[in-house]
């Protein structure tokens, strides 16, 4: 779960419009591949400042220049700092299920693999805990709607059903995984704060796993 922010680098300028000013017989898939890497792009520069400074260290003018885009075709991807919070959220997310596809977990219970899971989430954040820091806590104080919470969950729920087909989740089940996901985010600052070493956090995800998934 970690961003690969040393493969970010600025082109000289955004040259914006370069592309998908001159269609050619594929020009919407070419804009759409432009679009894409740009947005990519910015989304590595903001996550390399955030690793080193915060969410303070997040200035849209400063991501923008490393990112190298204009500073308006910043806002129109990301209208504000907390959208571009959540873009990097999502793409630590990205890499946490790319993780898990790769490397399914290997427990035979549902709280053993929701445990792994979590676990390697926590290691990933943990390479780099300026960024986890300004995450965890920009969420929490988050004033825009974030996938971070359903995207947990459902992952929970998933790797719980071992890749068995099952009915969709019913409420009492997702609420469960949701509470061992919101758990985690409260351990996970605390850890970031100094008052929880990694063995601890795992033994109280152990312990919460074990008596919220034990019929999922």
């Amino acid at each position: 779960m970690r961003t690969p922010h040393a493969a970010v680098t600025a082109p000289p300028s955004d040259t914006e419009g370069t592309m998908e000013s001159h269609p050619t017989s594929g020009g919407h898939s070419v804009r759409t591949r432009s679009q894409h890497q740009r947005r990519k792009r910015i989304v590595q520069a903001a996550a390399a400042l955030a690793s080193r400074g915060g969410v303070e260290a997040m200035q849209m003018r400063t991501v923008a220049e490393r990112a190298g885009v204009a500073l308006g075709t910043l806002y129109r991807y990301f209208p504000s700092k907390m959208d571009l919070v959540v873009a990097v959220v999502g793409e630590e997310i990205d890499l946490l299920e790319s993780s898990i596809e790769r490397r399914p977990p290997s427990a035979s219970t549902p709280a053993g693999r929701a445990v792994d899971v979590l676990m390697r989430a926590t290691r990933g954040l943990m390479r780099e805990p300026e960024l986890a820091d300004a995450l965890i806590r920009s969420l929490i104080l988050a004033e825009v709607e974030t996938p971070f919470g359903d995207r947990m969950t459902d992952l929970l729920l998933r790797v719980s059903a071992d890749g068995a087909a099952r009915e969709q989740p019913s409420e009492e089940q997702t609420a469960l995984a949701g509470s061992l996901s919101s758990i985690w985010v409260h351990e996970l600052l605390e850890m970031l704060r100094g008052r929880r070493t990694y063995e601890q956090i795992q033994r109280r995800i152990e312990i919460a796993a074990s008596r919220l998934l034990t019929d999922l």
